[in-house]
């Protein structure tokens, strides 16, 4: 199992480079993880030309199951989440989040991710949310394997 997470825009600051480091960690005992981090095209000035171009290349990395992360979309517990992980698992060998950038994603990236899922209404920083996501990727497969971290 290879789960990827395409995100526009890299970790900046050490402590989330270190807290991306212990998922990942964490999550080689039971899958293969994959960060794909595209360029934020914060030098153009015009928002739908910037989601366009970070668009084309969030396209360019979507493998198996691609699954974006949008404010306004199906909201899950951690429970219900590890049950979807599991589900998409017994169909594709791949899955693919997308973290878009600040200005949301193109239409064709909606078009081309078939699920969309939130974690909140509120609005994260997508350093934060990064580290959220695996956490809670994380989470899911401990709880699909009996382990004690989840309470």
């Amino acid at each position: 199992m290879t789960i990827n997470l395409v995100c526009v825009g890299n970790l900046k600051e050490k402590f989330s480079k270190d807290e991306q480091s212990e998922y990942l960690k964490r999550l080689s005992a039971f899958c293969k993880v994959n960060i794909i981090e595209i360029k934020e095209q914060n030098q153009l000035e015009n928002p739908s030309l910037i989601v366009e171009k970070e668009g084309e290349e969030i396209l360019k990395n979507l493998k198996g199951k691609s699954i974006l992360c949008e404010i306004n979309s199906k909201q899950f517990s951690s429970v219900d989440f590890a049950s979807y992980i599991k589900l998409s698992m017994q169909t594709f060998s791949t899955i693919t989040f997308v973290v878009g950038g600040s200005y949301g994603v193109s239409e064709r990236v909606k078009a081309a991710c078939g699920d969309k899922i939130s974690f909140s209404k509120m609005t994260f920083p997508h350093n934060l949310f990064r580290i959220m996501l695996l956490e809670q990727i994380y989470r899911a497969f401990t709880i699909l394997e009996g382990k004690s971290y989840h309470k």
